[in-house]
């Protein structure tokens, strides 16, 4: 038999959405929801999933899947000239998560994909594209950019490029703290040791660490 619990729950959830009385609706329902990750579960209630209240949303082309959890605090920002973000099925973005999209790139996260607090994902000029069933630790940061530094000039005056996309096959694992820098491919299944900066391709079930990522094995060996 139902509870209270649950059928304030489904009733606040089925009338949740990020327009303004969406939005009160997600509130109500946070109400009567487990703290922190917790509220997972009301992203499952309902395919148009959960957008915390308390997430900062400014983009144009937002794509989200079905039954996506997007908790407290994350920002999603399009600067003005950005792609769009596309959230496959099921993804998780905790708490603090930060996607910043400019310059004609975009952010795309495959289905089933999780995204620990506090990571972030910068994208000018090329995109970042995570496959599907992808694990990143928590403040990880993704960088599909270089910024010019050459004496003479100012540095918030000279441009910026990129040596190419940034992609992260399914599956891949990526340990607390790594960064990824652009033109980087990492193969399906790979693993990126805690603190790593990835400045290469990384191939299919490699392991690797250290500043800049070197290989230390393979999963599959």
């Amino acid at each position: 038999m139902s509870t209270f619990r649950d059928l304030w729950l489904t009733f606040w959830m089925s009338r949740a959405g990020r327009r303004p009385l969406g939005r009160l609706a997600t509130r109500l329902a946070t109400w009567a929801a487990p703290p922190y990750k917790g509220k997972r579960s009301l992203a499952r209630r309902t395919p148009a999933g959960y957008v915390s209240p308390r997430a900062q949303i400014l983009c144009r082309d937002l794509r989200l899947g079905r039954h996506c959890y997007i908790d407290d605090d994350v920002v999603i920002y399009d600067r003005g000239d950005g792609g769009h973000v596309s959230l496959g099925d099921a993804v998780h973005l905790y708490r603090g998560v930060i996607i910043e999209i400019g310059l004609g790139a975009s952010v795309e996260i495959g289905a089933g994909c999780h995204i620990q607090p506090n990571c972030q994902f910068t994208a000018f000029v090329q995109d970042i594209r995570i496959g599907q069933g992808v694990q990143i630790a928590p403040a990880c940061a993704f960088y599909s950019y270089e910024h010019g530094f050459a004496a003479g000039q100012a540095i918030a005056e000279q441009p910026v490029w990129s040596n190419g996309d940034i992609v992260v096959a399914d599956g891949a694992w990526l340990g607390y703290g790594a960064i990824v820098l652009d033109g980087v491919t990492i193969g399906a299944g790979a693993v990126i040791g805690a603190g790593a900066v990835v400045t290469r391709d990384v191939p299919v079930e490699t392991i690797v660490a250290g500043a800049p990522a070197r290989p230390l094995g393979v999963r599959s060996a």
